[in-house]
């Protein structure tokens, strides 16, 4: 059976320097978003669920889902977001089983990379956990800047979701990405090797 390690972190901690960099090496990565995004095509299995549960307001004209109002109208209502939760965290899941079960099969070290790792119980799925951690008032700046979002935006998005130093408990280990991508490339490569520099204390 392959070893599975779970890469996780907050909005604009930058998961994806991290993700872009395996992939070059030639590993695979489950993406959890990119599963989400497709699920969420026209006539996907959360395409239906939430037309069905929002009504025909959150489709444009070319039959894609309008994402910004969406988002707006399950971060800004505690009980939408516990239904986006259950419901779309339900089908998610299904989904990662299936392509988690499929390279278990073919690899012998894969990722996957999960956001809400933490949050919605994927931890016991993985060998080792990867937090990619960043002070929040850097992880602001970049996510502003990133989506063009104002600060109380974006405070309010980060807020509904575990902090970094909350997710730092349960890590296995933490890639420290306060400094340069470089810094943070290096960290990567000492726990390929299997140097344990990055593990918490």
């Amino acid at each position: 059976m392959g070893k599975i390690i779970g890469i996780t972190g907050g909005i604009a901690s930058g998961k994806s320097t991290v993700t872009n960099f395996l992939r070059k090496k030639g590993y695979q990565v489950v993406d959890a978003d990119a599963v989400v995004h497709q699920l969420q095509k026209p006539d996907g299995r959360l395409y239906q669920v939430l037309v069905q549960h929002f009504g025909q307001e959150i489709i444009l004209e070319n039959r894609e889902l309008n994402r910004p109002l969406l988002a707006s109208l399950i971060f800004s209502n505690p009980e939408e977001r516990e239904w986006s939760k259950q419901t779309q965290g339900e089908i998610i899941r299904e989904e990662l089983v299936a392509l988690r079960d499929q390279l278990t099969q073919t690899e012998a070290i894969f990722f996957m990379d999960i956001p809400l790792l933490f949050e919605q119980n994927y931890a016991t799925w993985f060998d080792e956990t990867w937090l990619v951690y960043v002070n929040y008032d850097i992880q602001l700046e970049r996510f502003m800047k990133r989506d063009q979002l104002s600060k109380e935006v974006v405070e309010s998005r980060l807020a509904t979701q575990w902090s970094l130093d909350e997710k730092k408990k349960f890590a296995s280990h933490i890639l420290d990405n306060n400094g340069s991508r470089d810094q943070l490339v290096s960290q990567v490569v000492k726990l390929l090797e299997g140097g344990d520099s990055c593990a918490r204390d």
